[in-house]
């Protein structure tokens, strides 16, 4: 069996149907089987290559993607046979922009990944030329490199390809998900859905469709951008060894995890750990107005119905445990930074802003660095691992005090979920920073599964989100914060440098 394939069992069920869920991350793609109760079944995943042609700059090879993604979807419909798949969901990295020819279905080239900074001129100018409130109000975001319209203006403005297929018609455009399904359809299907297109810049959240004001700002014509369908809809067929398996929802990761945290009801709040921190509440059926540095985006669309959602991104998160594991080779594996930041009882000082992309939310500060202070010759790498993992807890503590001014009901509680969120240690800092009972769901596949249990919504294996969060009350972790007199002021120190960060980026530190 090939080595670069992850396969996690579980005891086969014994029921006829099941779910297959495609997670296209930042990283590695993954193809996950669900039963009918939405236990984990079995799990294939490989990594790909990251692409990195410039300081600051991150590309994907699209055909890597779905040669990767295709490899491992194979092989978990074929370990429960085609079929007996009920749906295929797919949830995939968002802002992420490809390019391709319509004519070949080859890539133009590489995808501008969502940590990309090549833009950032682009969005100062923009911003000069007075488009953020108008943008702002049609979107909900704002203009900063992370989004996918100024990745696509960068590509008609660059790559001659590109210009040409964007000449004769031949150019589609689409995130990670509207490029799998097209070669998962053989180019029958160009198409997303809300979740995805509302982190393009060009999808209008309140008329909820693409916007022909936003498309000529960005200069991406709405031709060569896919049909916007509602995030349980028909996405097309996926044909494997004589068998069609319908492609029944498609969620950008971090709603497709909200929707696996059963975040139902507008105030449910979850964080996902993974690459970077990605923090969303429901904020219900009407476009919530945001707190500054918070975005508003699309949850999902579900039989007609929207569902909005308040959003922080924090750009780094588990991507500082993988520094110090490749970067500085501190750590031998990501799961060994628990075991070697316990050894000691705090940082010593140590405060680390992992500003590795720039600060996200609620900063938006795409120049800045990282930032590590406090050292002293009795600074150990165990210091420097408590640091890291205080850093990941205190970026999401500044999310969860832009989101408490703004939200006319309490924060009491916060369901982590992502790979990093296995650590305890990480658990607790969220409680005692957060000051909120943090839960961990004894399942931390909830990105895969949400986007699952939409699809057997969609394909009428389950009736309805209660018969979902039915199936999702499994056993958590529940951890109460245990808050002190350090745990207060090394916030404030934290904050301090943060903003400090600003000024320094202004007088040219980090240039």
């Amino acid at each position: 069996m090939n080595p670069n394939i992850l396969i996690c069992y579980s005891m086969l069920n014994q029921a006829s149907k099941y779910l297959v869920s495609i997670d296209s991350g930042t990283t590695s793609c993954r193809a996950i089987v669900f039963d009918a109760e939405l236990h984990e079944v079995v799990s294939f995943q490989r990594p790909f290559t990251q692409i990195f042609p410039q300081t600051a700059w991150v590309e994907h090879d699209p055909s890597e993607i779905w040669k990767v993604q295709q490899d491992v979807l194979n092989q978990a419909i074929r370990f429960v046979g085609a079929s007996h798949v009920e749906a295929i969901g797919i949830t995939n990295q968002r802002e992420t922009a490809v390019a391709w020819s319509r004519s070949s279905s080859e890539p133009l080239t590489n995808a501008i990944v969502w940590q990309c900074k090549r833009t950032v001129a682009q969005c100062r100018s923009l911003v000069a030329s007075g488009h953020l409130e108008m943008v702002r109000w049609k979107t909900g975001l704002l203009l900063d490199p992370y989004f996918s319209a100024t990745k696509w203006k960068w590509m008609l403005e660059n790559v001659p390809s590109v210009q040409n297929a964007a000449k004769s018609g031949d150019l589609a455009f689409g995130t990670v998900d509207s490029w799998l399904i097209w070669n998962m359809t053989k180019g029958a299907c160009h198409v997303t859905d809300p979740s995805n297109a509302s982190r393009t810049l060009i999808y209008n959240i309140r008329d909820q469709q693409w916007d022909s004001e936003l498309s000529a700002i960005f200069g991406v014509p709405i031709a060569t951008l896919p049909q916007i369908l509602d995030s349980d809809s028909d996405f097309g067929t996926y044909e494997i060894d004589g068998v069609g398996v319908k492609i029944r929802a498609v969620l950008g990761d971090q709603q497709a995890a909200l929707f696996g945290q059963g975040c139902f009801e507008p105030g449910m709040l979850k964080c996902t750990l993974g690459t970077g921190s990605f923090l969303l509440v429901n904020a219900g059926n009407t476009v919530p107005k945001p707190p500054p540095g918070i975005l508003t985006t699309v949850a999902w669309k579900s039989s007609g119905r929207i569902t909005y959602a308040l959003e922080g991104s924090v750009f780094i998160a588990g991507a500082a445990v993988q520094w110090l594991r490749d970067g500085l080779e501190i750590i031998p594996s990501s799961a060994a930074i628990e075991e070697l930041a316990a050894t000691v009882p705090d940082a010593a000082g140590v405060i680390f802003i992992p500003a590795l992309s720039g600060l996200g939310a609620p900063y938006w500060n795409p120049n800045v660095r990282g930032v590590m202070i406090g050292i002293t010759r009795g600074t150990t790498k165990a210091h420097i691992a408590r640091a890291t993992l205080e850093a990941i807890a205190m970026q999401n503590a500044d999310l969860v005090d832009a989101l408490r001014a703004a939200l006319p009901c309490e924060i009491t509680e916060l369901r982590l979920d992502g790979g990093a969120a296995i650590n305890d240690t990480l658990v607790q800092l969220h409680a005692d920073y957060i000051n909120c009972t943090a839960l961990r769901p004894a399942c931390l596949e909830t990105t895969a599964m949400g986007v699952a249990a939409l699809a057997g919504i969609a394909s009428r294996l389950f009736d309805d989100t209660r018969c979902v969060s039915a199936l999702l009350e499994n056993a958590v972790l529940r951890v109460i914060p245990v808050p002190s007199a350090a745990t207060v002021a090394l916030r404030k120190r934290w904050t301090t440098l943060v903003l400090a960060l600003d000024t320094l980026e202004q007088q040219g530190l980090f240039n």
